[in-house]
């Protein structure tokens, strides 16, 4: 976080007294006011704290995953037909919210992307393919259109699992004998592993976050939540097209249903 605006702490002399008879009917509830006092009145918000909602977290970076979450949607949708009614609404409400959200840029972005852009030039061996490393943290860049974003995995500091394990993830056991080469397939992945010792580490800056106040003016203007929830929505609606896109649901069906199969009964009948 980058930082906290003070508050003032206003307090009540306790010789005010409460008048049970009134009449005054109660304000409605705005949803607004559910969110905790430091997400109302800091100017950052402070990543993994609650946001008023049950399980669901302040998001650390929701500028850069809903670019990216929004760039795969449109990159996957070309797979489904032109024709398909979906592809066409969810390629326009992606597209809207999308440009919504690039028109917010945290301060001190540019900067920022200039010093990005020069470590991953300089370390393009860090940032290959997501396999690289066998504990699964190594940095992998995607590009989607004319961006760059910058993928991995983040272990805190302290985190007993990797202390105990070194981080590597158990494949369990090799197979024996003759194997087929679909089965061989993974021996490439292990021998083009580096090892975890000694290896080069990337100091990765963290990209500027948004404002409270523009992440509130982004919330307003797509009007469906908290951030975080408009982030949910965009990782179901993802999800969804690739698994449309597995099953291939525009195509006929493989059996074709039989005359009369979906007509219902009726006094005719």
């Amino acid at each position: 976080m980058l930082g906290l605006e003070s508050n003032e702490v206003n307090s009540i002399s306790s010789d005010h007294s409460i008048n049970l008879e009134s009449t005054t009917k109660p304000l409605p509830i705005d949803l607004a006011s559910m969110r905790p006092t430091a997400r109302v009145f800091a100017r950052y918000l402070e990543a993994g704290t609650p946001t008023g909602l049950t399980g669901l977290w302040t998001h650390a970076t929701p500028r850069s995953t809903l670019l990216y979450l929004y760039g795969t949607t449109l990159s996957k949708l070309q797979n489904i037909p032109e024709t398909s009614m979906y592809r066409q609404s969810v390629e326009a409400v992606t597209k809207h919210r999308m440009s919504l959200v690039e028109q917010l840029v945290p301060p001190g972005y540019e900067e920022w992307a200039v010093r990005a852009k020069e470590l991953v030039s300089k370390n393009s061996s860090q940032f290959r393919v997501a396999s690289g490393r066998v504990d699964g943290s190594e940095a992998r860049t995607v590009k989607i259109g004319d961006k760059v974003f910058v993928v991995g995995r983040k272990h805190e500091e302290g985190d007993i699992r990797i202390e105990e394990w070194n981080g590597e993830i158990n494949e369990g056991p090799e197979y024996e004998g003759i194997r087929t080469a679909a089965e061989r397939e993974d021996q490439v992945v292990w021998a083009e592993r580096k090892p975890l010792e000694n290896h080069e580490q990337v100091e990765w800056e963290d990209e500027p976050q948004l404002t409270a106040d523009q992440i509130s003016e982004l919330e307003h203007k797509i009007g469906a939540g908290l951030i975080e929830e408009v982030i949910q929505v965009a990782e179901g609606e993802l999800k969804l097209i690739e698994t449309m896109e597995k099953t291939k649901v525009w195509e006929d069906l493989e059996e074709k249903p039989v005359e009369g199969q979906w007509t219902y009964f009726d006094r005719t009948n």
